[in-house]
C-alpha cells in the first residue's frame, strides 16, 4: 500500500451517494396515475392499489450514504457486506449505469465491469461477435481485438461455441465467455460482482488466478465482491466491509472477514439455551437445554477444556444416541465436529449429559457452536434436534503456538497437533 501513495488512485470517490425512491412510482398508465394521484387528493384509497397495500409516494431509500474511498493502480480490493449493504449500488456508480445523488467519483481508466451473466452482452450476436463489440465500447481497435481473439476464445473454453449466438449459451458459458472478455481486453479497472459463483470449480480457480496475475504483474486494479471469503483471502491483498450504505471497515483482509462475520451472523457468545415449551419436533428425545458449566467466562486459551451440560428429555426407549456438536470459525467456515459416544436410555423427563471439548487444537478467534441430537447407526443418521449457535466461545491468543501471531487466513483454524518429535544430527 505505501508505494502506491505515490501514485494517483486510479479510482477516487468522495461523498457519493445514492437514493432510491421506494415502491411503485407509477401506474401502467396516465389514466391509472390520473385516478391515483386524485383518489390521495380526497383522502380516498387508491384504487389501483391491493386492498392492504400503499403506494410508497414520498418515502425513498438510501442505497450508499456518504463513501470516500481511494483505490491505486494495482490493488485488488475485496468488497464483502451482508445483502443490502450497498456493494452492488458501488459498483454500479463506478461502472456508470447509474448516477449518483450526491458526491463525485473521478475514474482514471478504461473500466471493464462484469456485475451480472451476460453484462454487455447482446443476445443475438454470436461470442465472437460479443467479443468484438466490447472491445469497441472500450475504444480498441479491431486489429487490437484480432490480437486478443484467440487468447480469449482458449481462456473461455468456448470455442466449439463461440459462432453461436449467446442466447443459446448457458449460464456457466456466459460466465465463462463474458470473464474472459473482461480480463483480456485492454482495460486499467476490472470489476467483478459475484459473477464466479456460476461458474465451475476449475473455472474459479484459473480465474482467481488470472486476476491475481491482472493486478501483481499487468498493475490493473480489480474491484471484486462476493459473498465466498475463500476467494476474497486467495485474490485480494485490500478488504472493504460495507454495511447501510456505508464503509465500516478498510484494510487488512481477514479483519475485514472477521468484522463481516459477525455483522453478518451477530455472533454472540451465549452460554446457555433453553427450549420454549411447545415442543418436541421428534417422538423419541429432545435437548431441553445446555449451558457451559464450570467457568465464569466464555474466553478461553487454548489449553483448556470447556463443559457442556445438556439437558434431555427421553419421550421413547432410544439406542445409539448421540450429542453432535458442530464447530464453526466467526459464523462462516466450518471447523470440526464433537461426536460423542452413543447411548442408549429409556424415558424420563431429564437425562443430564455432560461433556467435556478439548480446546487445544483451535486457532486463536470467535466460534459458535451447533449442536444436534441424533440416533447413529452405520451410515444411518436420524437427527431429533438441530440447534443453530447454541453457545460460543473464543480463544484467546496463546503464546504457547510459539512466538508469532497465528494467522487464520494461511494456516486455518485448526494447530494439528504432532504426537512426537525427533532430531538426529
Amino acid at each position: 500500500m505505501e508505494q502506491n501513495m505515490t501514485q494517483k488512485p486510479i479510482i477516487e470517490i468522495r461523498g457519493l451517494k445514492k437514493r432510491y425512491r421506494m415502491g411503485k412510482v407509477t401506474g401502467k398508465t396516465l389514466k391509472a396515475d390520473w385516478q391515483s394521484y386524485w383518489a390521495r387528493k380526497h383522502g380516498r384509497p387508491d384504487p389501483n392499489v391491493k386492498i392492504g397495500h400503499e403506494r410508497l409516494i414520498g418515502q425513498t431509500f438510501m442505497a450508499l450514504n456518504g463513501i470516500d474511498l481511494k483505490v491505486y493502480p494495482g490493488e485488488a480490493v475485496g468488497i464483502i457486506g451482508i445483502n443490502g449493504a450497498g456493494k452492488s449500488t458501488m459498483l454500479k456508480l463506478i461502472s456508470r449505469i447509474t448516477a449518483p445523488t450526491e458526491g463525485e467519483i473521478v475514474i482514471r481508466g478504461k473500466i471493464a465491469s462484469m456485475l451480472e451473466v451476460g453484462t454487455g452482452f447482446n443476445p443475438e450476436l454470436t461470442g465472437r461477435e460479443n467479443v468484438y463489440m466490447n472491445g469497441t465500447i472500450l475504444g480498441m481497435k479491431k486489429a487490437e481485438i484480432d490480437a486478443k481473439m484467440n487468447e480469449i476464445i482458449e481462456f473461455s473454453e468456448c470455442r466449439d461455441f463461440i459462432d453461436t449466438p449467446v442466447k443459446r449459451y448457458s449460464s456457466g458459458m456466459y460466465v465463462k465467455l463474458a470473464f474472459s472478455v473482461a480480463a483480456h481486453l485492454e482495460s486499467d479497472i476490472i470489476i467483478m460482482d459475484e459473477v464466479l459463483a456460476v461458474g465451475d470449480v476449475a473455472f474459479q480457480k484459473k480465474c482467481l488466478a488470472k486476476m491475481s496475475h491482472a493486478a501483481q504483474e499487468e498493475g490493473k486494479t480489480v474491484l471484486y465482491v462476493s459473498h465466498n471469503m475463500s476467494t476474497i483471502r486467495q485474490l485480494c491483498t485490500r478488504c472493504i466491509v460495507m454495511k447501510e450504505g456505508k464503509i465500516i471497515f478498510d484494510g487488512d483482509v481477514e479483519e475485514a472477514i472477521r468484522i463481516y462475520s459477525e455483522e453478518s451472523f451477530r455472533f454472540d457468545m451465549k452460554r446457555s439455551f433453553k427450549q420454549p415449551e411447545a415442543y418436541p419436533r421428534s417422538q423419541e428425545a429432545a435437548l431441553t437445554s445446555l449451558e457451559v458449566i464450570e467457568r465464569d467466562n466464555l474466553t478461553c486459551s487454548a489449553d483448556e477444556f470447556l463443559k457442556i451440560r445438556f439437558n434431555t428429555k427421553i419421550i421413547q426407549p432410544v439406542q445409539n444416541l448421540s450429542y453432535i456438536v458442530s464447530v464453526r470459525y466467526a459464523g462462516t467456515n466450518l471447523v470440526g465436529t464433537y461426536i460423542s459416544d452413543a447411548i442408549s436410555a429409556e424415558p424420563c423427563e431429564n437425562a443430564n449429559v455432560d461433556l467435556k471439548l478439548d480446546l487445544s487444537s483451535f486457532a486463536p478467534g470467535k466460534y459458535f457452536c451447533d449442536v444436534r441430537l441424533a440416533t447413529m447407526k452405520g451410515r444411518t443418521v436420524r437427527y431429533h434436534e438441530d440447534l443453530q449457535a447454541a453457545f460460543g466461545f473464543e480463544i484467546s491468543d496463546n503464546e504457547g503456538i510459539g512466538n508469532f501471531r497465528w494467522d487464520a487466513g494461511k494456516w486455518g483454524y485448526i494447530l494439528l497437533p504432532i504426537e512426537d518429535m525427533e532430531v538426529t544430527q
